[in-house]
């Protein structure tokens, strides 16, 4: 005999989900009083040295629509290529919740030893299971001794990792989960 199931309420899957933004940005979901404001909302201060660029760009799935409920951290040297003191370099940054698009204001990193300049991103969603890693290059840089870029199974592949100037000290950086132009994803 077949139960019926219409009395049991669903229960959340094992993904980030909406839960996500209540934990790591409450007062962006308009739960306030836990933080003053929420943790990590610049990798900078103002004042910093250093080139001030940003970086705008949407999460899309496989059927090229626009994840709305993305969070994504970044992690990041200064300007110098160095992690020393003072110089944060981490930020988490919540999609708009309409457009799903992000935006990112940074100081562009230096080049870190033989690294060109990138920014490492962490990317959860409902629907990821296991937070997502990456990194972001830019457009104009030399890439050429990068060991992480030289070190792609599918060099042609390259491109999904590169931010596009859009001039003015601006770049645009789409993530493709799945698909055509899927990005390359790191397993760290």
């Amino acid at each position: 005999m077949v139960q019926p199931l219409d009395y049991l309420e669903e229960s959340p899957s094992q993904t980030a989900g909406p839960y996500v933004h209540i934990g790591c940005t409450p007062n962006f979901v308009g739960i306030e009083g836990i933080y003053d404001q929420d943790l990590g909302l610049a990798p900078f201060p103002d004042d910093a040295p250093g080139e001030r660029i940003t970086v705008t760009g949407t999460v899309y799935d496989g059927t090229g629509t626009a994840l709305r409920d993305v969070l994504i951290e970044t992690w990041q040297a200064g300007a110098d290529g160095t992690f020393g003191p003072g110089a944060q370099g981490w930020c988490r940054m919540p999609s708009d919740l309409e457009t799903g698009e992000f935006v990112l204001n940074t100081v562009k990193p230096g080049a870190t030893g033989k690294q060109a300049p990138h920014i490492s991103l962490w990317i959860v969603a409902r629907g990821i299971n296991i937070g997502l890693q990456t990194r972001m290059y830019f457009e104009g840089d030399d890439h050429s001794a990068d060991p992480l870029l030289n070190r792609l199974e599918h060099q042609n592949r390259r491109g999904t990792l590169i931010a596009r100037d859009t001039g003015n000290g601006t770049y645009r950086f789409d993530i493709r989960l799945q698909g055509e132009g899927e990005t390359v994803f790191l397993d760290l």
